[in-house]
């Protein structure tokens, strides 16, 4: 799995014009599903994320969580992230799991975050979304199931 977690001090969602999930500070987490990915990955992301120290003290140094500020998280799935750029002009996505493998696995990491006491929003899974957020810092960081853990 690939997130890319951003920091905000806002975050929506739209499909066709209504908006299904918003955040005031908190995180925005752009999610990728690989093959081969499992629930107990999308655990332990799920962990990370909700313990990784990236917002600021009273002192300024990032030492808390978004558990530790009241955050919350907008949790988006987005396959483009499993992108093979390497060769040619146009992506290709065969590491992307299938969307029938992906989708509950995305369902385990929202899940995973809740259990960890986090407001979480969410978008619409394979849905055309518009996501709008305002980066805090900016901060912005990747992490992947298989490099980190």
């Amino acid at each position: 799995m690939r997130a890319v977690l951003q920091r905000v001090s806002s975050a929506s969602v739209t499909v066709d014009n209504e908006t299904i999930g918003q955040i005031d500070n908190g995180l925005l987490v752009l999610l990728g599903v690989e093959q081969g990915d499992t629930p107990d990955e999308a655990r332990t992301l799920a962990e990370k994320t909700a313990y990784l120290r990236i917002f600021e003290d009273s002192e300024g140094k990032m030492n808390l969580s978004v558990q530790d500020v009241s955050g919350a998280v907008l949790a988006i799935s987005q396959f483009t992230l499993l992108a093979d750029c390497r060769k040619g002009r146009r992506p290709g996505f065969t590491q992307a799991a299938l969307p029938e493998l992906a989708e509950p696995l995305y369902e385990s990491y929202v899940e995973a975050l809740r259990k960890l006491d986090l407001k979480v929003e969410t978008g619409r899974f394979q849905a055309d979304m518009k996501v709008t957020l305002i980066n805090d810092g900016p901060l912005t960081m990747l992490l992947d199931s298989r490099k980190c853990f």
